[in-house]
């Protein structure tokens, strides 16, 4: 991962979860994943967090939040 690159934004090969760190497989995310775009830049959550966090995500709060 380059110093420019944050867990979770889609990279050239790889797709990482924004919390946990999970990869996805062949650069493609799973049709149970999530995304959503804060500050302009696109955020990937895996399965296992996106239902730890759904009321967030549907809040449409800020993973900072």
């Amino acid at each position: 991962m380059d110093e420019h690159q944050h867990p979770g934004e889609a990279g050239p090969d790889a797709i990482v979860c924004a919390l946990c760190g999970a990869r996805a497989e062949n650069g493609t995310p799973p049709p149970t994943w999530l995304f959503s775009v804060e500050n302009g830049s696109r955020r990937y959550f895996c399965e296992v967090c996106s239902r730890a966090h759904i009321r967030a995500v549907e809040g449409r709060l800020d993973s900072t939040w």
